[in-house]
């Protein structure tokens, strides 16, 4: 039996993973695949990978490829959900903020450096025309960190998937103020550079089964219900999530790749371009 440690955020793009190994189905190919939940998101992921404290990420597509040219010893395998990822924009329930325009020069609630809630936050700047240069941030870790940052005043916005946290708009703890989707692919699939070295069999067989899954998922009888339980989720939430969301069984081709890192590139997310070889396997 091979052990594979594998990492990802606690949410519902993740369900088809659960699925296959609470049904067996790595064990059946003696494959031992080991899953742990990371709250904080993709930048812990990245230190993750880089410690090898995991050996596959299921990850944001702009945070590993920000790590992986700045030194992150991974690879890029595939592309898991094709979809932009939908940034909710979110105020204390108490802020007096009303619309996105009015949180200009003011604190972003972010997971850590590098992670997704920073990046975006850039990305939804540029968007509405601010300074990116200068943006002020507050490192919460989690959503419960940004929910006490919120609530205590010590930051003004937070951004962060938004039907994970709807809940948190349903019972009045935030207020949504708009939605920022992510100009490329949402998630992928992220190898150690070591591991696709040792055991690129087993890494192909893994995502054989991941992918059998995924492209199945939403055919699964009462899949929203399954979802909405296990989230915590109003059903309809969950069913406009499910239209919304297209999961891939390829890895990104030159021509997607490219345009991903000059998106990034023009962001001033990352500030060096990398071959499509040294970050593609």
């Amino acid at each position: 039996m091979k052990t594979i440690r594998i990492a990802g955020v606690p949410e519902h793009f993740n369900l088809p993973w659960h699925l296959c190994i609470e049904n067996g189905e790595f064990n059946e190919v003696d494959i031992d695949l080991q899953w742990t939940d990371v709250p904080e998101g993709t930048g812990k992921m990245c230190q993750m990978l880089r410690d090898n404290e995991t050996d596959i990420a299921i990850i944001l597509t702009e945070g590993i490829l920000k790590d992986i040219t700045n030194g992150n010893p991974s690879r890029i395998v595939q592309i898991y959900v094709q979809s932009p990822l939908l940034w909710g924009i979110h105020v204390g329930a108490n802020s007096v903020y009303q619309k996105t325009a009015d949180l200009k020069e003011k604190k972003a609630a972010i997971s850590r450096i590098g992670s997704g809630s920073q990046l975006m936050t850039i990305v939804n700047a540029k968007n509405e025309g601010w300074d990116t240069e200068n943006l002020p941030f507050e490192i919460v870790n989690t959503i419960d960190g940004a929910v006490a940052a919120l609530t205590e005043g010590k930051a003004d916005y937070f951004m962060w998937e938004r039907f994970m946290t709807k809940p948190l708009v349903d019972n009045g703890t935030f207020r949504h103020l708009g939605d920022c989707p992510t100009p490329w692919p949402s998630f992928v699939i992220a190898v150690r550079e070591e591991v696709l070295e040792k055991d690129q069999h087993v890494i192909d067989q893994i995502l054989d089964i991941i992918n059998t899954t995924t492209s199945e998922f939403k055919d699964i009888p009462s899949i929203d219900r399954t979802l909405a339980n296990r989230f915590n989720q109003k059903t309809e939430d969950i069913q406009e999530w499910l239209r919304l969301t297209r999961w891939s069984q390829k890895r990104p081709d030159k021509k997607t790749f490219e345009k991903i890192q000059n998106q990034l590139f023009d962001l001033k997310i990352i500030d060096t371009k990398a071959a499509y070889e040294s970050v593609i396997k």
